[in-house]
C-alpha cells in the first residue's frame, strides 16, 4: 500500500491554506485548488514542501471530477487518510433576481464537489477502506439569517445534512463532522471589519483563520476518535448571542473609540 495524506481543497486561500500550514508539520497534503501558482506558494511555506502534493481541479465543474480523483490516487500510488473540504463560494443574490448559475455554482464548489471526492475515497478498489475522517467547512449562515445569502445558506445547509447521514453510512471506520465557523479575517470578509455595527454581534471579536485550523486538526486526529455526526461552531459567540439594542449601542460605540484610540496611536508611532 502507497503512503497515506490529508486531502484539503481550497488550499490555496484562507482556511484551507491556514489548515494546511497546521497540518504540514505532522501530515503528507494533497492542496487542492484551481490556481497552481497560488497552490504552489502556498506549498513553499509549508514544512518540508517536497513531501506535499498539488492537485489542480476548478472545483466550479464536477463532471468526471471523481475518475479524474481516483485516476491521480492510483497513478501516485497514494492513498487519502483524512479529507477537508475547505473549498467555499459564496456571494449575495437577492430572491427576486436569483440566477441558476449562480445557484448551480454554489452548489457544485460547496457541495457536489465534495460528493464526487468522498466517492472514490470511499472505494476499496481504489482507497484502500485508507480513510479515516472527513472534515467539512460549514457555516453559521445555517444558524443566522443574512439577507441575500440564502443561496449560499442553503449550500451550507446541505453540507451539514450530508454529514449527518455520512456519519452514520461510514460508521465506525470513518469519522464524519462539520465546523461552522463565523466571520473569520481573510481577504473576502475585509468590509466587515470596518463596520462596528456588524462587530458589536460578535462577543468575543472576529477569529482568525488559525481558529478554524485548531479545530480541523483535532477533529481530523484520533483525539476525536469519539466524535462524529456533530456540528462545531467556531463562531466567537456570535450564534448564541441576541443583544437588546442599548447592548449593541455600548458595545457599537466601545469598538469605535478603540479603532480611535489604534489610528491616534498608530499617528504618533509614524
Amino acid at each position: 500500500m502507497g503512503e497515506t495524506y490529508t486531502l484539503i481543497t481550497g488550499a490555496s486561500s484562507g482556511f484551507g491554506r491556514s489548515i494546511a500550514q497546521k497540518l504540514a508539520p505532522s501530515r503528507r497534503l494533497i492542496l487542492t485548488g484551481r490556481n497552481a501558482e497560488k497552490l504552489e506558494a502556498v506549498r513553499k511555506t509549508l514544512v518540508t514542501p517536497k513531501r506535499h502534493l498539488l492537485w489542480v481541479r476548478d472545483l466550479s465543474t464536477v463532471d468526471r471530477l471523481g475518475e479524474e480523483l481516483a485516476s491521480f490516487l492510483t497513478g501516485k500510488d497514494i492513498r487519502v487518510e483524512h479529507f477537508i473540504h475547505s473549498a467555499g463560494f459564496t456571494g449575495i443574490q437577492f430572491a427576486r433576481a436569483v440566477e441558476m448559475a449562480f445557484v448551480i455554482r454554489v452548489f457544485n464548489v460547496n457541495v457536489f464537489s465534495a460528493m464526487e471526492i468522498i466517492r472514490p475515497l470511499t472505494q476499496k478498489k481504489v482507497n484502500q477502506g485508507t480513510l479515516r475522517s472527513i472534515t467539512f467547512i460549514s457555516s453559521i449562515a445555517t444558524r443566522v439569517g443574512a439577507s441575500g445569502y440564502f443561496v449560499y445558506a442553503a449550500s451550507k445547509g446541505a453540507v451539514n445534512s450530508m454529514s449527518l447521514s455520512l456519519a452514520v453510512e461510514l460508521a465506525p471506520a470513518v469519522r464524519v463532522n462539520a465546523i461552522l465557523p463565523g466571520i473569520i479575517e481573510t481577504q473576502m470578509t475585509q468590509e466587515y471589519f470596518t463596520n462596528a455595527d456588524f462587530m458589536a454581534f460578535y462577543p468575543l471579536g472576529f477569529g482568525r483563520p488559525e481558529d478554524v485550523a485548531d479545530a480541523v486538526e483535532f477533529l481530523s486526529s484520533d483525539r476525536a476518535r469519539w466524535i462524529t455526526g456533530q456540528e462545531i461552531v467556531v463562531d466567537g459567540g456570535r450564534s448564541v448571542f441576541s443583544p437588546v439594542p442599548s447592548e449593541i449601542s455600548a458595545k457599537r460605540a466601545e469598538l469605535i473609540s478603540k479603532a480611535t484610540d489604534h489610528g491616534h496611536r498608530g499617528q504618533t508611532r509614524s
